[in-house]
């Protein structure tokens, strides 16, 4: 399952992603629900603690920017999420990084993009090798 969720800026990118999520993955919704101004660090919250608990497999956070998303979902134990706005981004940030939430600007791309990174999102594997030791250094970093 895929965890989802948006701020008012990316609502409306997020009701057209979930359409097209609807063909080939199921995903969970944690708002917000309509284009009324809201706080994005509970919505980042909400998706970044699905994902940590391994409710969700992965997370998907939209806002205007990406970044503030970003920064919110950052700050719970076991995420390592990423703005990435363009396929070549998130091909790395996956295959090195292995990033377990997506963060992506509606003010930013557009939604067919959105698609398209999407889909590199859930497709690329995580390479493992010499990244994997990067990946347990990060992890180290959580306990201090």
């Amino acid at each position: 399952m895929i965890a989802i969720g948006s701020d008012h800026a990316g609502y409306s990118a997020k009701e057209k992603l979930k359409e097209y999520l609807k063909a080939f993955v199921p995903f969970k919704d944690f708002g917000t629900h309509s284009e009324e101004s809201c706080d994005y660090p509970l919505i980042a919250e909400g998706v970044a603690k699905s994902v940590a608990s391994g409710e969700s497999e992965r997370g998907v956070l939209i806002c205007g920017s990406g970044i503030g998303m970003c920064i919110a979902a950052n700050k719970i134990c076991g995420i390592r999420a990423a703005v990435c706005n363009d396929k070549n981004l998130v091909k790395l940030a996956r295959s090195h990084n292995d990033i377990n939430i997506i963060c992506l600007g509606a003010r930013i791309i557009n939604t067919e993009e959105i698609k398209i990174i999407i889909k590199v999102f859930l497709k690329t594997p995580f390479e493992g090798q010499r990244h994997q030791r990067r990946i347990d250094e990060i992890k180290q970093l959580e306990n201090l």
